[in-house]
């Protein structure tokens, strides 16, 4: 059982290197957007801001569930 609980935790865990590909992914283009129109940088900041936020809440949601899953399934 314990190995599995283990198990359950590192998957839960692997949501953070999904919210990082994703914040990668997203500031590659918003810097690349801005690069194309530099007068729409302020816009393209704040979008971004906003979506790599969820992102991260995202990977802190994954964390949160395995820490739930180790200290609740032991």
């Amino acid at each position: 059982m314990t190995s599995l609980v283990a198990l359950g935790a590192g998957i839960a865990v692997l949501t953070g290197a999904g919210a990082g590909i994703g914040i990668g992914i997203a500031t590659s283009k918003a810097v690349e957007s801005i690069a194309r129109q530099p007068e729409a940088s302020g816009k393209i900041s704040s979008s971004l801001l906003l979506g790599c936020a969820l992102a991260e809440a995202t990977a802190v949601y994954g964390l949160v569930v395995a820490i739930l899953i180790i200290l609740l399934l032991k």
